[in-house]
């Protein structure tokens, strides 16, 4: 798959190419009681990691409605010969404005700084891992793409690095140097060159990318990081219904967390429909302090599970 634009648009929510349409009915020729939901992203997509707040309601929520399958989009395969005049990037240190802009306005925090001093060269890497965890456990190849994600984008480490990549895997309670390896021979290739044909299939030009389908292979698409009610209509509207769709009891914060390990502000208010200045008591009346620990980073607080 060729490079993807690295410029991240406020408006659009993308990072890539929105198309002329950033909602519009598809058929792919599959009204079925579940769909299937294919989310196309990638590890240092901007917009997708302040889509996560939203996303974990959507799933949190309506996840009952729909099968969830992840797939790597490939949005950087290397600086050779990268040049995306119009936006002004020609090197990775043009990056790091883009990257706080995004963090800024959605308030998942960003630094960026990254790009000036240690860039990511290459966004395949963290790929082919996630793809390769993805065969053994799926939510464990879940938890990893946060936990990246995570890395890259709030604590500035260079997830294309080898050593960050195997520390990464490690934290998960699987072998990191055994999965860097396999993620390197062909099986890891073969495994995302599958997901980039998939992405092509689709039509998915930019992320975040959501696709709704059903049975007879009819759904939607869903382009850039959106609000909730746009998945919300979008699943509505795949599903044939006219009825309001029934949303899950949220779970209790303390539990969130126990899955979790880390949880920005923002993603709390989302989910349990706070203002930002209601979150602290949230907080001090859902958790014990021997729950979790209370920091603060690039002017965003979070919790980490102790």
């Amino acid at each position: 798959m060729t490079n993807n634009k690295m410029v991240c648009d406020l408006e659009t929510g993308v990072c890539g190419e929105a198309g002329e349409d950033v909602m519009e009915t598809i058929d792919l020729n599959l009204l079925q009681k579940k769909i299937t939901l294919y989310y196309v992203t990638d590890p240092i997509c901007s917009h997708c990691w302040a889509l996560e707040p939203v996303l974990r309601k959507f799933e949190e929520q309506y996840g009952h409605y729909f099968d969830l399958h992840t797939v790597m989009g490939g949005l950087l395969q290397s600086w050779e010969g990268f040049a995306d005049v119009a936006n002004g990037i020609g090197r990775p240190s043009d990056v790091a404005g883009h990257w706080r802009e995004v963090g800024e306005h959605s308030r998942m925090p960003i630094d960026g700084s990254l790009w000036h001093d240690n860039p990511v060269q290459s966004s395949y890497p963290p790929s082919r891992v996630f793809k390769i965890i993805q065969q053994k456990d799926e939510q464990l190849a879940m938890t990893f793409l946060r936990r990246a994600r995570e890395a890259v984008f709030a604590f500035n480490h260079n997830i294309g690095d080898e050593q960050v990549l195997i520390n990464l895997v490690n934290q998960l309670g699987l072998d990191g140097e055994q999965v860097i390896r396999e993620s390197g021979l062909s099986d890891g290739h073969e495994l995302l060159d599958q997901d980039f044909e998939l992405a092509r299939s689709l039509g998915v030009r930019g992320f975040p990318t959501i696709i709704m389908v059903n049975e007879e292979k009819k759904g939607v698409k869903i382009v850039g990081a959106r609000p909730l009610e746009s998945y919300l209509k979008g699943l509505e509207q795949v599903l044939g219904t006219t009825e309001p769709l029934q949303a899950q009891t949220r779970p209790s914060l303390k539990n969130l967390l126990e899955k979790e390990g880390l949880l920005f502000s923002k993603e709390i208010e989302v989910l349990y429909d706070l203002e930002q200045n209601q979150v602290s008591s949230f907080i001090h009346k859902g958790l014990s302090s021997a729950d979790y620990e209370l920091s603060e980073i690039l002017g965003e607080t979070y919790i980490v599970k102790k």
